[in-house]
């Protein structure tokens, strides 16, 4: 009977630790998204404020 408790809370443990690397991968599919983001915002607006620069 022993062996079967400790075969559940391993069981419970493994599936704690994938729930976190599924939590991680999507942290860092996020931080992805939001970087590819940042990153073409800021060329928008550089190059619009040039744009207005340019005009006055």
């Amino acid at each position: 009977m022993e062996k079967i408790t400790k075969m559940v809370v391993k069981a419970r443990e493994y599936a704690k630790g994938q729930t976190m690397a599924e939590y991680a991968l999507i942290l860092a599919a996020v931080a992805v998204v939001v970087f590819v983001g940042y990153q073409t915002m800021g060329t928008t607006i550089t190059t619009l404020l040039g744009s207005v620069d340019g005009k006055l």
